[in-house]
């Protein structure tokens, strides 16, 4: 039986990432230092073959599947979009450390920010998000395709069902970058389950 691979790539930089906020629902596009980031490894790596580009809906990604891929039109899959931070969204981590639902949430005494989205929900609509690639590929008759996403989105997808099993944080990529995924279709109907056989290039750049 054949497999199929997903490339999950996190977008480029947008001027929040540079603050240190929390960005999740907040539809920023790329900043300069982003695009010129991204120009910068697309000359100097090989992006992996792809017949598919997917994409969050939000532009950040949007503008990354473009810059990467700018032969493919990007393929939106809108459950694959970052998680709602509720009240933290926009804010640093500075501008938060002296309110009380801040700290109740960082030392995990509540699973989320207040008017936050629902982890449990994140987490299952990511998983809705990849249910819905992997049937596009198979309908389509494609093999090879990108997913440019947000870290938070790939740490907790790839957390939830990816194997090796690690930690969320250990899942964590750099812009630009990311992990090749293998789905073999028996595995995934079975158990929902996907192997991260590589990362995004196979050797990172500062190591070339």
């Amino acid at each position: 039986m054949r497999t199929y691979k997903i490339h999950f790539i996190r977008h480029g930089l947008t001027e929040a990432n540079l603050e240190g906020k929390y960005i999740g629902k907040t539809n920023l596009p790329l900043c300069s230092a982003g695009i010129e980031r991204l120009e910068e490894l697309k000359n100097k790596i090989d992006y992996p073959y792809v017949e598919l580009v997917f994409s969050s809906p939000l532009s950040r990604c949007i503008e990354t599947a473009e810059i990467l891929y700018p032969a493919f039109e990007p393929t939106v899959i809108d459950e694959l979009s970052e998680y709602d931070f509720g009240d933290f969204e926009n804010k640093t981590a500075i501008e938060l450390e002296n309110e009380e639902a801040y700290k109740d949430w960082t030392s995990g005494k509540v699973p989320s920010p207040p008017n936050a989205e629902d982890p449990r929900a994140f987490t299952e609509r990511l998983a809705l998000g990849l249910n819905k690639m992997v049937r596009i590929m198979m309908e389509q008759g494609v093999y090879d395709a990108a997913a440019v996403m947000h870290g938070g989105a790939i740490m907790t997808l790839f957390s939830a069902c990816a194997l090796p099993r690690r930690a969320t944080v250990e899942w964590i990529t750099e812009d630009g970058l990311g992990y090749t995924v293998k789905i073999t279709p028996s595995l995934y109907a079975k158990s929902g389950i996907i192997e991260v056989v590589d990362t995004v290039p196979t050797v990172p750049p500062e190591e070339e």
